[in-house]
């Protein structure tokens, strides 16, 4: 067994070539785990007639397979600290293909559901415990090029995904939108076992069995009232129920975690203020007003303008492209200026260009919608990469793999909760019109007031010491005192 102290040799040996294929090999599996979750939902109609369904029965697929996440995503730090990182983070991939398989197979509702549920465990693995494994592998000198890395999937594939689920369930069929995870899961797994070094605790404690119970079941009643927002689907009563009571386990949870001995997930990682002004406070709200914007484009492009899903597509690739574009110069521009000037100024020039997107109409000159589009995605970009290495600049390797479990329940709650609020919003202003469907009109608003919220997020950043983060950023002023 790999001993704590041969970890912490571990952490300081990995060169700059080695941490950057590490996040590569990492990114890869991430990218299929996300591309799932976006591309499904476009076939959910040729799949009910398959199954010999109602369409609308469908969506308990995409919602087994969020509530199974959930659930288990609390115990992939212990897990990764017990059994190997290495190991569970294979082991993931393996359980995604395998059930992604299952999928493509399944013959009826029941058999598809149990696939997703199966599907879901194995992501609730893949993104805690990878993340894990980049932090060990990558000096802190690397971090922002291997955040970076892995945080592309989760920048690209939302906007991808639904366009290419469209193509293949058009002329192809809807299995192929899981056949295609199996190569791809085949190619992680292979670069796992050539790449990526094997990491254990020595000592990782007890399973803290009420603390996972607690954490699980709080974090699935809260994601399950937001998906249930979302759909518009149950009572309203329902929802607050299910909202207050996965608060009121959350709460117990916490209070658990801090009376135990060896808790299930360490809380001291929030006494670290880059942490947690980067994953819960600012970070959150600023994750809100971001993870919206590529939920509330595609309505915009097809109730608001009249445009069908190809053409909306075409709108959305230029949003796609101002993702990747930045990734060039993110370590140069943190560098330059620090994470606390990036975090506020580029959050800023998100936050405008989410408000500008609602002044789009379809008169508006083809180069202002793709200029405003192509400053959303380079902003976006720049701001989740600077959050998401901000976030662990400062952890110990002691808290790495609790930090990391954390961030990935907090980010999970932040993708929800920017869907159902802008679903909300859009909800909202259509019913004050006493209107059937959004219009321009209730886009609008929408976009105004989550982008609203990204300004006001944005100003937070600035309580930050100037020197957030220096260390990993090699911030110019403060590498040359």
């Amino acid at each position: 067994m790999t001993t704590l102290q041969t970890s912490e040799k571990t952490d300081e040996a990995p060169s700059a070539g080695q941490a950057k294929i590490v996040a590569l090999v990492v990114a890869v599996s991430f990218f299929m785990q996300i591309l799932d979750g976006t591309i499904v939902a476009t076939s959910l109609p040729q799949m009910a007639a398959s199954f010999g369904v109602q369409p609308v029965s469908m969506s308990i697929g995409i919602t087994v397979y969020m509530l199974t996440m959930s659930a288990f995503i609390p115990l992939s730090g212990w897990l990764g600290d017990r059994f190997g990182a290495r190991r569970i983070f294979l082991a993931s991939i393996g359980v995604f293909t395998g059930a992604s398989l299952f999928c493509a197979l399944s013959g009826s509702l029941t058999e598809f559901i149990v696939a997703r549920a199966i599907q879901g465990a194995g992501s609730a693995l893949m993104t805690p415990v990878g993340r894990i494994i980049v932090l060990k592998s990558a000096p802190k000198s690397e971090l922002v090029n291997a955040i970076a890395l892995i945080t592309w999937p989760a920048l690209t594939a939302p906007v991808i995904g639904p366009v290419l689920g469209g193509f293949i369930t058009t002329y192809a069929s809807w299995h192929w939108n899981f056949l295609i995870n199996i190569p791809i899961g085949l190619l992680g797994m292979a670069l796992v076992l050539r790449f990526v070094p094997e990491q254990r605790e020595e000592n990782p404690g007890r399973l803290d069995v009420p603390g996972f119970i607690l954490s699980g079941a709080g974090m699935t009643f809260v994601l399950a009232a937001l998906e249930l927002s979302v759909k518009r689907e149950g009572s309203l009563l329902l929802v607050f129920a299910m909202l207050a009571t996965g608060i009121v386990l959350s709460v117990m949870a916490t209070r658990h975690f801090l009376k135990v001995e060896n808790p299930l997930l360490d809380l001291s990682a929030f006494k670290v203020q880059t942490f947690a002004i980067s994953t819960l406070s600012a970070g959150t709200a600023c994750r809100i007003a971001i993870n919206a914007t590529p939920f509330l484009l595609p309505l915009l492009f097809q109730l608001g303008f009249g445009l069908n899903s190809i053409a909306a597509g075409t709108y959305l690739l230029v949003y796609f492209l101002g993702n990747l574009g930045m990734k060039a110069v993110t370590t140069p521009l943190l560098a330059q200026f620090g994470f606390r000037n990036v975090l506020c100024v580029n959050g800023l020039i998100a936050a405008l260009c989410i408000i500008a997107c609602g002044f789009f109409t379809p008169d508006t000159p083809l180069v202002v919608i793709y200029a405003i589009l192509l400053a959303a995605g380079l902003s976006r970009s720049m701001e989740f990469t600077a959050l998401n290495t901000l976030a662990f600049a400062d952890i110990s390797p002691a808290q790495r793999s609790s930090a990391s479990t954390l961030s990935s329940m907090l980010q999970q709650a932040a993708m929800l909760l920017g869907v159902a609020v802008a679903a909300a919003l859009l909800n909202i202003s259509t019913a004050l019109r006493a209107a059937l469907e959004p219009a321009l009109i209730d886009f609008r608003w929408a976009f105004l007031a989550v982008g609203l919220m990204g300004i006001v997020s944005s100003l937070r950043f600035f309580s930050l010491p100037a020197d957030a983060g220096a260390e990993v950023s090699k911030h110019k002023r403060f590498q040359e005192k």
